[in-house]
């Protein structure tokens, strides 16, 4: 009776704990509660590893230097322009919107940029070949950023040219996700470091575990070569991407192509990263060059992570929804939304917005689409229309609201892009940017087979039972 005690004592205690620690996030404490039930034993240790606050870490907190961040951020400003009002963001659509404009300047220290070009790469081919491209013209510097990468076909193209270019003087850098990247293999590595690339790898799983940061990821895609032309999106390295997987088949996905004041901002961005994975702070003036784009669209470069005061993605998808007028149209491979995005996309079919919203039809992962199927009973009866995407997988997380703005990175709509993965999406505020985004989308739709509300309520009541019980863990997912 005694050990009976002392465990129902210790569970009691895990219970407040949870309580306590996550007062400010009611979805995700009642995942580990519902966690802690089904599991006791090892619910405790679940929430011990993986759900501590990232910043209770002081070694983490020492890395971080302030006043240098200052500094670069100073310097990197003497050479951008700022747009500071609606009527210079080059969007009549703008005009009347200064609150939406302050809010996307308040999200962090970066700001909305004028002097861009964009192309948009809608596929990995293009993607790829582009990014290689930039890399074969590199003079002094490649920094590349990802999630994942592979050494597949595709990767060793990739090592090829960083090997090639490393040899010839150029300093070639590759910050990986410990996690993501945990299958690069220790030959494809030593080759690259062999030559003099310079590789790490951000909170490899045993470190992260044992520093209680395993949940915190990083999931950006990033590559600044020479400091003047960039890349991000939604796309890692890796064959699947290329449409080579058998299983997923055709890969959708969307990536960027920048030029201009919005470099500087990736190149930021890449430089705190790597002081965080790697302990050293690249700061030199040849980070940041001249630029002579000649591109007048206006960009935001939006990184969101647990290390932020504030939750930058969910913020900008969040200011964005509200802001909307005539359409709300959004492709993620991963909808798991948290309640004042739902309440967002209500309110706005209650106010006369079209919502459509595509998804996958075939999913990589059954544990996260179950979550995110749960969702759409709810907003479908407010009126949001869903559609599965059946020519591949979708894995593009683009949003496009009216004629103001167009967004593509690396978030996906759900609560791990919001509050637990390091995240990068551009805000495109140029019209013809958001026109052929929008011509994306409805290229996509074509390709997408409506959720009918009424058909999808008629579902078998386990797989509402199950998808349900999901809903419960998404915050965790």
């Amino acid at each position: 009776m005694t050990i009976i005690a002392l465990l129902l004592a210790l569970f009691i205690l895990q219970i407040a704990a949870i309580m306590l620690f996550e007062y400010r996030r009611p979805q995700r404490a009642m995942a580990w509660i519902f966690l802690s039930f089904c599991c006791p034993p090892a619910g405790l240790a679940f929430y011990y590893f993986l759900g501590r606050d990232y910043w209770q870490s002081r070694r983490i907190g020492r890395r971080c230097t302030p006043a240098r961040r200052s500094e670069i951020r100073t310097h990197v400003c003497s050479k951008i322009r700022i747009i500071k009002k609606t009527e210079e963001c080059g969007n009549p659509k703008f005009a009347g919107r200064g609150s939406l404009l302050r809010l996307l300047s308040g999200l962090s220290d970066m700001k909305i940029t004028g002097r861009n070009r964009c192309r948009i790469l809608p596929n990995a081919g293009a993607a790829y070949e582009a990014m290689l491209e930039a890399m074969e013209s590199a003079r002094e510097h490649i920094h590349l950023e990802f999630y994942i990468f592979r050494d597949d076909e595709i990767g060793e193209r990739f090592q090829d040219v960083m090997v090639r270019k490393a040899r010839q003087g150029v300093k070639v850098r590759l910050l990986c996700d410990g996690l993501g990247s945990h299958a690069l293999g220790k030959r494809f590595i030593r080759t690259l470091k062999n030559a003099g690339v310079e590789v790490h790898f951000f909170l490899p799983p045993l470190v992260s575990l044992l520093e209680r940061r395993f949940n915190y990821r990083n999931h950006r895609k990033i590559m600044v070569v020479d400091g003047l032309v960039g890349f991000t999106g939604g796309m890692n390295v890796g064959d699947d991407y290329l449409g080579k997987d058998p299983k997923m088949g055709n890969w959708r996905d969307t990536h960027l192509r920048l030029e201009g004041d919005a470099v500087y901002d990736l190149q930021y961005v890449f430089l705190k990263d790597w002081k965080l994975a790697a302990g050293d702070w690249l700061s030199h003036p040849r980070f940041f060059p001249e630029h002579h784009c000649s591109g007048e669209e206006a960009v935001l470069i939006v990184a969101s992570g647990p290390d932020g005061a504030v939750d930058g993605s969910q913020e900008m998808f969040f200011g964005a929804l509200t802001a909307a007028r005539k359409r709300i149209w959004i492709t993620s491979p991963y909808f798991i939304p948290d309640p004042p995005i739902c309440r967002a996309l209500k309110n706005a079919v209650l106010s006369g917005v079209d919502v459509r919203i595509i998804i996958p039809a075939k999913p990589d992962n059954k544990l996260v689409y179950a979550a995110s199927l749960s969702y759409l009973e709810n907003l479908q009866d407010a009126g949001v229309k869903f559609y599965r995407y059946t020519a591949g997988f979708m894995h593009a997380k683009v949003m496009i609201v009216d004629d103001l703005l167009a967004t593509a990175g690396s978030a996906n709509l759900d609560m791990r892009s919001f509050y637990s993965n390091f995240e990068l999406t551009a805000v495109l505020l140029a019209p013809d940017m958001v026109v052929r985004l929008a011509a994306a989308f409805e290229k996509d739709q074509k390709h997408s087979e409506f959720i009918d509300p009424d058909k999808f309520m008629k579902r078998d009541r386990n797989v509402k039972l199950i998808q349900g019980l999901c809903q419960l863990l998404s915050p965790l997912l």
